[in-house]
């Protein structure tokens, strides 16, 4: 390599990232490069979801990207002493990246380019396959497009799995002057932040996605619903959609072919309601953020009463990849009814947290355990909860369950949108199924009585368990209000509360026995 070569430097501009010091970091690495007269480009990538490991540092180098981590500001000078612009040797030297085994072990299709390429550049994006799905799926007519989508298997990421390729099926054959393409990117849930780092580490891909369902179903408006706490992503998105127009990958014409496609982002203002498609439509639409009756379906009677596609980031994050590998290829990886790939999201009491993309079937344990390192503390884990704030709590004796929509669901829980939480065995699980109750209290959309009022009953309900107020009877009224909120609520939000508050009654009977308080005490 020449000396007038720049060496390539990586230094994630991540939102996890920059939250322990990356910003810092990159500063450092120029100032003592600029010192030293080396020949040094730094590029801001997004991060390899070895959060435990960021800021991560990787340098290019002839045998393939070298790692450094985790690495502070103090650490930079010495990184430099040691030959970091060479892949030298140092204690924080982790060796090459894709050789790293939380790495190896991963089928990663949808995060294959997340790390690896310069977030907004649309040459990077290209070199690394980008929009080859798009210009496939523009030799198609609509009709075979959605046919692929079906033959793939793909379901939606956001939480109930819902064949992508039927919603789709729906929107293409109703008739309309208008229709739209919706992105959910209303990431709510705690414990989940795929879609973060993908807008923040590869925005392009579900930019085209997005224009391969417009091009599918006959959608020339498309809207991205991100959460206002996503102030990165948001200035990402907002720079991706502005260059693929300047470039002329979307706008007036994809791709030179005519079919306009414009795309805007809008913000939430924080309501986890709106994670919910229709409460989501109604937000758009300038209204309170208040669930609609079904039916009609959103694919009939959507956006402003229009057909619309909802989707989740990464349920149109996968389409790319099919279109461009063929529906067999992507539904060779996973298992059953759960095909292709799903993005994990570990977080809690874990050594090793972050980022996993892996074929369905993995088990709970594996990730857990091998992946994730067991709990940061030390202790014996005692409870997970999978799928979010209304997931279900699963034992330590129930990790052997694989990551599968009916193998997950044959057991009262449900993947979601594939965060895990990890707990030890301090844990106190009654005060977790108040905060279930609590949690839907606070977020209830307030139109169904069971979910607004159900909620506020369970908290009273659970307060009297802790304190330990008649808890047999508590306990009675606790699962008689539970099968009336998941019975008649009028969606998930109040339907699914029960969920965790249930398991853990079920599974952690012990955190309810709570000892009888003397009636003086009443």
């Amino acid at each position: 390599m020449s000396a007038l070569t720049p060496i390539r430097i990586f230094v994630p501009i991540d939102a996890a990232a920059l939250s322990v010091g990356a910003e810092a970091v990159a500063e450092a690495v120029a100032r003592e490069a600029a010192n030293r007269a080396l020949p040094v480009e730094i590029v801001r990538n997004g991060s390899r979801g070895m959060l435990w490991l960021e800021p991560l540092v990787e340098v290019e180098t002839a045998e393939g990207r070298v790692a450094y981590g985790p690495v502070t500001e103090k650490d930079v000078p010495g990184l430099i002493e040691a030959g970091l612009i060479e892949g030298g040797a140092h204690p924080l030297r982790l060796g090459l990246t894709e050789e790293l085994d939380w790495m190896k072990r991963q089928q990663r299709l949808t995060f294959a380019r997340v790390g690896v390429t310069d977030p907004l550049s649309i040459a990077d994006y290209r070199a690394h396959g980008g929009f080859k799905g798009l210009q496939k799926a523009l030799a198609l007519t609509g009709a075979e497009i959605v046919q692929t989508i079906k033959a793939s298997g793909l379901r939606g990421r956001g939480g109930a799995g819902f064949p992508t390729g039927i919603k789709w099926q729906t929107v293409h054959d109703a008739r309309a002057d208008q229709k739209y393409i919706v992105c959910n990117a209303d990431e709510g849930d705690s414990g989940t932040f795929a879609d973060r780092m993908l807008f923040e580490g590869d925005p392009y891909l579900t930019i085209e996605g997005m224009a391969i369902a417009a091009v599918a179903v006959g959608a020339t408006r498309g809207y991205i619903y991100l959460r206002s706490e996503y102030p990165h992503a948001h200035r990402t998105l907002q720079r991706a959609i502005l260059k693929a127009e300047a470039a002329g990958l979307i706008g007036a014409s994809i791709l030179g072919t005519g079919h306009p496609f414009h795309l805007e982002v809008r913000l939430g203002a924080g309501a986890y309601i709106c994670g919910e498609e229709t409460s989501l439509l109604e937000s758009l639409e300038g209204k309170r953020a208040i669930v609609r009756a079904k039916p009609p379906l959103p694919a009939l009677e959507g956006l402003f009463g229009k057909p619309t596609v909802v989707n989740n980031v990464l349920s149109f994050a996968a389409v790319p990849w099919i279109m461009e590998h063929g529906a067999q290829a992507y539904a060779d990886f996973g298992m059953g009814r759960s095909r292709g790939t799903l993005p994990v999201q570990l977080g809690g009491n874990v050594k090793r947290g972050g980022l996993i993309e892996l074929a369905f079937g993995i088990s709970l344990r594996e990730i857990i355990e091998d992946m994730g390192g067991g709990t940061r503390s030390g202790r014996p884990i005692r409870a997970v909860q999978v799928g979010g704030p209304l997931g279900a709590y699963l034992t330590a004796e129930q990790l052997d369950v694989l990551m599968d929509y009916e193998a997950l669901a044959a057991m009262r829980a449900m993947l979601g949108h594939g965060g895990i939480v990890v707990f030890d065995d301090r844990v106190d699980m009654a005060k977790q199924a108040r905060f279930a109750f609590q949690f839907c209290a606070k977020e209830s959309c307030g139109k169904c009585t069971p979910c607004r009022i159900g909620a506020t009953r369970g908290v009273e309900v659970m307060d009297r368990i802790i304190s330990g107020r008649e808890v047999p009877k508590n306990i009675a009224v606790l699962r008689d209000l539970s099968k009336l909120m998941i019975d008649a609520s009028l969606c998930a939000m109040g339907g699914l509360t029960p969920m965790p508050v249930l398991s853990a009654l079920n599974h952690f009977s012990e955190d309810f026995d709570r000892p009888q308080l003397p009636l003086a005490a009443e």
